[in-house]
């Protein structure tokens, strides 16, 4: 149990700076979009590339060593922990705050989201991932980004 808790604050420990930077960092690109007039949506789409950008240099380079699967493993790997420690958080901390928590997904992404859920869920059933499949995650992801500017 000792060990448990050591582990824990460790954790919280170094993830502290992070956290810290990544807030400064968000009003330097706040700042960005709104000087530019970009869409607000931007700001998280450029976060969560900035938060992807290791795992994806190492997914590439599986790639081009011929290693697609692992090259999809590492990218479905740091979308879940990514998402899946982030959406909690974002609620807990609108709980314990009072604040109300706003997704502000609209009925395109919805839309958008739910193509890219059955498109994963026919990737990761099949036996091995293909390079088609990887093109149309991409083709989804050029859709959203421009849909982004447009609507």
């Amino acid at each position: 149990m000792r060990v448990i808790v050591v582990r824990a604050i460790l954790l919280v420990a170094l993830m502290l700076p992070i956290v810290l930077l990544a807030h400064d960092l968000a009003l330097v690109i706040d700042f960005g979009i709104a000087s530019v007039g970009a869409p607000v949506a931007l700001g998280g789409v450029l976060i969560a590339i900035i938060v992807f950008t290791p795992e994806s240099i190492t997914a590439v380079k599986a790639t081009l060593s011929n290693q697609l699967q692992r090259s999809i493993n590492l990218c479905l790997g740091a979308f879940v922990s990514t998402v899946g420690l982030t959406l909690p958080a974002v609620l807990t901390v609108g709980l314990v705050t009072g604040k109300s928590v706003v997704m502000g997904v609209s009925p395109t992404e919805t839309v958008l989201l739910l193509m890219t859920v059955g498109l994963t869920a026919l990737t990761f059933l099949g036996q091995r991932a293909s390079a088609l499949q990887g093109t149309l995650h991409l083709t989804l992801f050029v859709v959203f980004g421009v849909l982004l500017f447009v609507t």
